[in-house]
């Protein structure tokens, strides 16, 4: 996915923005850049791949060369980033988290002229920023032209532009991704994470509304375009993505998912299909949370029978390739053995998507000598993948593991009916978590309810974007 933080300060602000950054390595592991201007110099700009080490190793050594009282900093999963743009509305510095499905579309219909052109990337793909930033310029002013860009895109785009002094922040038009401001006495700063900029020393001052525009000066915020009415904002921000000292739209993140692995419990309980089990256990790390409500509403001992032994393997790192991927996901793994062994457990993780390292922590633990292994996915069986925030992205979705599962089961007619295949209630989706526990070893399976997700968040349903699940926008 990605995240993002800019400051605007009266005094020199390159350690914020490294180290507000740094706090979103995250959301993201293949691109990291800074851009700092000072009035004497201008632009000071790095940018550096992390697939193989973190943001702050990289940047360390640049740090002490960058000087300035404003700029932004991104993590990117996407394309390399910020970047400056020169054209007839000055100089500035891009960086964009989101997606565009419509790369294509729009470069034929709207830079097809002879003579311009895009610099490619070693894959062929045009940078969506850069792409982004010649939407923009096709209108008169920045405002204008950061609505028109966000009107033309299909996907997503939450944008921020650095200018002399100041800095512009767009929240995409639906509010996918959150964009909150912070205040002290010497500046603002914009971030995706509450809990960025606040170890910073910045209180929380506003939080932009869906298709908002701001600009920030080191003297406070000014709204350049009011919010739209309609939401759409990441339900996976909470159960996954958020960092969880992170609030979003007023909901924490850690307390959601206490409380979702509550319902998920109650729920269980009221069905009669809680299972008798030693202890209950998260999947690290963004699994544990969920896993402690559980815990405390079913009355099950929590305990950790593995770790994730992260100084070697830190979380940002995600090589590119799947099977050094699940070699290091098996090498992450640290079992407690006499927590584990003859023991029957129930674990519980954000959620299921591919399978692919799922499969093999079952193997892990019952190579441990566990005796039981149920497993529950604190969210709905994921039938899409995400179009808007590449979150659960593949190549088909016949490598999700629910709708590779209902292909093996029913064929093409199995397709048409996504929806009862989600709802563990019924006779197609009673069969495919009875398959796909064959298929993965587990004792038992369980998938959060979307009703019962949506009752955590606890905001209006409309707001929230769920498509990755029902496939509806």
């Amino acid at each position: 996915m990605g995240g993002f933080f800019g400051t605007v300060s009266k005094r020199d602000c390159v350690l914020d923005i490294f180290f507000g950054t740094d706090y979103h390595s995250h959301l993201g592991t293949r691109r990291a850049g800074m851009v700092i201007y000072d009035g004497d110099t201008g632009f000071q700009r790095q940018i550096h791949s992390i697939e193989n080490s973190p943001f702050r190793t990289k940047f360390e050594k640049d740090v002490a060369d960058f000087h300035g009282c404003c700029g932004i900093g991104c993590i990117s999963d996407t394309d390399p980033q910020p970047l400056l743009v020169r054209s007839h509305l000055g100089l500035y510095a891009i960086s964009v988290v989101g997606i565009v499905n419509n790369a294509n579309e729009l470069i034929e219909a709207h830079f097809s002229q002879h003579g311009y052109q895009f610099m490619a990337m070693s894959t062929g793909k045009v940078n969506q920023t850069e792409l982004i930033a010649a939407l923009i310029n096709q209108k008169a002013t920045l405002v204008e032209g950061l609505r028109y860009a966000q009107s033309v895109i299909d996907g997503s785009a939450t944008i921020l532009l650095l200018m002399a002094g100041s800095i512009i922040a767009a929240r995409d038009s639906l509010g996918r991704l959150p964009v909150l401001v912070g205040k002290n006495e010497e500046g603002c700063c914009v971030s995706f994470e509450s809990f960025a900029y606040q170890k910073l020393g910045y209180e929380n001052h506003y939080e932009l509304g869906p298709g908002e525009i701001v600009r920030l000066t080191a003297d406070g915020v000014e709204q350049l375009a009011a919010p739209g009415k309609q939401m759409k904002i990441c339900a996976f921000l909470w159960t996954y993505y958020g960092y969880p000292n992170s609030d979003y739209e007023g909901v924490n993140v850690e307390v959601m998912r206490y409380h979702n692995g509550e319902i998920m419990a109650r729920e269980e309980q009221k069905n009669g299909t809680l299972p008798e089990v030693d202890c209950v256990a998260g999947v690290p790390d963004s699994g544990v949370p969920h896993a402690i409500g559980y815990a405390n509403y079913s009355h099950r001992p929590f305990a950790r029978p593995f770790v994730k032994y992260t100084p070697t393997w830190p979380r940002s790192f995600m090589p590119t390739n799947q099977a050094v991927r699940n070699q290091v996901a098996k090498m992450k793994q640290i079992p407690v053995p006499k927590l584990i062994e003859g023991k029957k457990l129930l674990f519980v993780d954000d959620s299921i998507v591919r399978g692919t390292q799922l499969r093999e922590t079952v193997e892990f633990l019952y190579e441990s000598g566990a005796k039981e292994v149920h497993m529950r996915s604190a969210c709905p069986p994921i039938m899409y993948s995400c179009k808007y925030l590449n979150f659960s992205a593949s190549n088909s979705e016949m490598d999700l593991l629910a709708r590779r599962t209902i292909q093996e089961l029913e064929g093409d007619e199995g397709q048409q009916h996504l929806e009862e295949y989600a709802d563990g209630r019924t006779e197609r989706g009673q069969c495919m978590l009875k398959t796909i526990c064959q298929k993965m070893g587990f004792s038992t399976l369980g998938y959060q309810s979307l009703e019962g997700l949506m009752e955590a968040i606890g905001l209006d349903p409309s707001k929230i974007c769920t498509y990755c699940w029902t496939g509806k926008e």
